[in-house]
């Protein structure tokens, strides 16, 4: 069982930080840069500093209108700190904060690894859904072979966009169907290895034939975005902005939150959902505001997000600020996943009673639903090597036992999700929308179950069950039967 948090060494390495600064709305009637009016004291400032502003989400109209008053500093280096404090006194600027590097929400394996089976070249991988539980039946799994069944329960025609990094996009169970990267740099080697292979595959991935893995939702339409090069809220604009109502928008990240002063630990204690931060939730509530299903980590660092910590104002953070995951804040209409104990058995191993909340996971009244955090079967890597499961010597043939943390979770309610809302589109029906498809996941599915100093007060929601949703949206003798 997990001991503590993310047992071992990070999987991953952070992001580089960004320092973000916000106009004052009261002081400029349009966008600092974009506008051309930038206060003398402020242009002294920024040529003498060697500082550039550039509109965090771009030039343009935007149904958010305080996405205009975002800006992203280039150029701060090292100076990224003392730059934030210096930077509100200037006329012009209403507020400037340091955003800690984002990671996945992914764990180290935590348990032994074992040396990987090598698929033979030229021979076909090896069918490996035997081990993605998964999908099997609801309680365990989500029922996802039941769904393949209806009309859509495939993610038929169904975007998701997954906001991270990391893909391998020659991977066999993706490159036949990925529409690739659109937005940002796609970066490989910046220790997030086959993260974002990993995410798609749960979601939509499929070799076909038989072999390899098969996602839960595999016709849905899968495409990346990477936060690096321009960051997560200009990442998340940039995939909302390619997707349709009812179309599906993945973070798999977390960052270090106020806890220990937002210093990342090896143990990832007190990382919390990207959306406490200001240019992140209005990103994400402009996706929502399209109609976008946005599903996002609550993060690993095995915090209560009703902690009143997260209700002070940071320093830095504008006077409008409110806590967002306070059940009383703003609310963004992201699908906050947390992190749940997979069957025991599953894989030889036993991280507590099934559904019971993980060691690592955030939870809280915020929290909306709930996947397995641990030994999820997919593409790629575990972070640090090989693929346990399946490696040798090509890289787009490796699998894993042990995809892992929030963002697996998030993963498995996205497709889930996706599957939903094809059922829907292939009935005639529109998609849901974000409002409704929190409504159904808190209502429907597999409760939570108690842990030995888990108990289900902290909530995580419950594991989707397709089966259950489905018959709650056509009735139990609609579509599905």
């Amino acid at each position: 069982m997990d001991a503590i948090c993310g047992a071992g060494l990070l999987p991953c390495l952070p992001a580089d930080p960004e320092l973000i600064v916000i106009a004052d709305a009261r002081a400029a009637h349009a966008p600092l840069p974009a506008s051309g009016w930038e206060p003398p004291a402020l242009a002294l400032f920024l040529e003498e500093e060697r500082l550039t502003l550039e509109p965090l989400f771009g030039a343009g109209s935007t149904p958010v209108p305080e996405l205009s008053l975002f800006h992203r500093a280039r150029g701060a280096g090292r100076r990224v700190d003392e730059l934030a404090a210096r930077l509100p006194a200037l006329p012009g600027i209403d507020a400037a904060y340091v955003k800690p590097g984002a990671l996945p929400a992914t764990l180290a394996p935590g348990v032994p690894r074992s040396p990987a089976a090598t698929c033979p070249g030229g021979r076909p991988t090896p069918d490996l859904s035997a081990r993605q539980g998964h999908l099997a039946p609801a309680p365990g799994g989500v029922d996802a072979l039941w769904a393949w069944a209806l009309p859509g329960g495939a993610g038929d025609g169904v975007g998701v966009v997954d906001v991270g990094g990391a893909w391998r996009l020659g991977h066999e169970a993706l490159g036949r169907k990925l529409a690739g990267v659109v937005a940002g740099t796609p970066v490989e080697d910046a220790g997030w290895r086959h993260h974002g292979t990993s995410v798609l595959a749960v979601i939509g991935g499929s070799c076909g034939g038989g072999s390899g893995i098969t996602g839960i939702a595999p016709r849905a339409l899968i495409a990346a975005a990477s936060c690096h090069g321009i960051g997560t809220a200009r990442a998340v604009r940039a995939a909302a902005d390619r997707l349709a109502p009812g179309d599906l928008l993945v973070i798999g990240l977390h960052r270090p939150g106020p806890r220990f002063g937002h210093a990342l630990r090896d143990d990832q204690r007190g990382c919390i959902p990207l959306e406490w931060w200001p240019d992140d939730f209005a990103a994400i509530r402009h996706a929502t505001a399209k109609g976008v299903v946005v599903v996002s980590a609550a993060g690993n660092g095995a915090e209560s997000l009703d902690d009143a910590l997260y209700d002070r104002h940071p320093d830095g953070f504008p006077f409008w600020w409110r806590n967002p995951l306070s059940s009383t804040g703003p609310c963004s209409g992201a699908v906050l996943v947390g992190a749940g104990a997979p069957p025991p058995g599953t894989h030889g191993r036993d991280h507590g009673p099934d559904r019971s909340r993980l060691v690592c996971s955030g939870f809280g009244s915020r929290v909306d639903v709930q996947g397995w955090g641990r030994e999820v079967t997919t593409a790629g890597a575990d972070g640090d090597g090989p693929g346990d499961l399946l490696g040798g010597g090509e890289e787009d043939r490796w699998y894993t036992d042990v995809f892992s943390g929030t963002s697996a979770a998030a993963a498995m309610v996205a497709g889930a999700l996706a599957s939903v809302q094809g059922v829907l589109k292939a009935a005639g029906r529109e998609p849901l929308a974000p409002g409704p498809v929190r409504e159904l996941l808190r209502t429907t599915g597999a409760p939570q179950q108690e842990a030995p100093g888990r108990p289900a007060s902290q909530r995580i929601g419950n594991r989707p069950d397709l089966r259950a949703a489905v018959r709650r949206l056509f009735g139990a003798t609609g579509r599905g039967g």
